[in-house]
C-alpha cells in the first residue's frame, strides 16, 4: 500500500539493521500553540487496513473520530483486522507542546502504522497517520503530520458547532464562516480564519489563538 497522505518523514539515526522489527515506541507531540488533541488512536495493522484515505469521503468511523473526538468506532476497525491497537495513551486531552508516548507490536503481518486524534477547538479537523510503512532497520524515525479535514461538517468555527473549547476561551455571536462544505471528501485542512471579535464577527475562534499550520504533530517512532 503507498501513503495515500502528504507527510515527512526523516532518519534521525539508524542502528544495527533487523530482519523483522518486533516492538515500536511512537511519541506523539502536539505541535500546535493552542489547539488540543482529543483521546488519540493508534494500531500497527496489515497492508489491507486503512483509518482514512484522502479524496474519497470519510465513514462513518472517521466522522465520529472527527467531529467529536469518539475513538471507538476506528478502534474497532483496527481491531477487527487483527491490529494491535492503543487508545488514549494521553489519558486524555493532548495540549500545545506536550507529548505522549507508547509501544505497539508490529508482529505478525502488521507492518503499518495508523495515527488519529480531533482537533479543539474545530469542527472536523483531525491529525492523521494512515498506513505508514513501519522500517524493518531499528533506528529512530520522525513523522510530521498534517491536519485533514473530513469534509462531514461546515466549518462554520461556531461554538455551537464544536464539542468543547479546552482552553475556555471562546468566542460568542459569531455569523459562521461558511454555509457551505466546499470539499465532501477527505483532504489537507485549510486551517482556521477566526477573527479578533469575542462577541461578534464570522467565527467564535480567536485569531490570535487558535490559528495553527501544518504540520500539527511530530511522531517520533523508535524501531527496535
Amino acid at each position: 500500500m503507498t501513503n495515500k497522505h502528504f507527510i515527512t518523514a526523516g532518519l534521525l539515526g539508524l542502528f544495527s539493521a533487523t530482519t523483522q522489527a518486533q516492538d515500536l515506541t511512537v511519541t506523539v507531540t502536539n505541535l500546535t500553540h493552542n489547539i488540543y488533541f482529543t483521546p488519540i488512536i493508534a494500531g500497527a495493522h496489515d497492508s489491507a487496513t486503512e483509518i482514512f484515505e484522502t479524496t474519497t469521503a470519510a465513514t462513518a468511523e472517521l466522522e465520529e473520530l472527527a467531529e467529536g473526538g469518539d475513538i471507538s468506532g476506528v478502534s474497532s476497525i483496527l481491531g477487527n483486522a487483527g491490529a494491535d491497537v492503543i487508545e488514549n495513551p494521553a489519558g486524555g486531552l493532548l495540549a500545545s507542546g506536550e507529548s505522549t508516548s507508547f509501544v505497539l507490536s508490529n508482529s505478525s503481518g502488521n507492518d503499518y502504522l495508523s495515527v488519529a486524534a480531533m482537533m479543539l477547538p474545530t469542527n472536523d479537523a483531525f491529525i492523521g497517520l494512515d498506513s505508514w510503512e513501519i522500517p524493518s532497520e531499528a533506528g529512530t524515525y520522525t513523522v510530521f503530520l498534517n491536519a485533514y479535514d473530513a469534509g462531514t461538517e461546515v466549518n462554520d468555527e461556531l461554538a455551537a458547532s464544536i464539542p468543547a473549547f479546552p482552553g475556555g476561551d471562546a468566542g460568542s455571536g459569531g455569523s459562521g464562516v461558511t454555509t457551505e462544505i466546499s470539499n465532501a471528501t477527505v483532504h489537507i485542512h485549510p486551517g482556521v480564519v477566526g477573527d479578533d471579535d469575542a462577541e461578534g464577527g464570522i467565527s467564535d475562534l480567536d485569531n490570535s489563538s487558535h490559528r495553527w499550520l501544518n504540520p500539527v504533530a511530530k511522531l517520533t517512532v523508535v524501531v527496535k
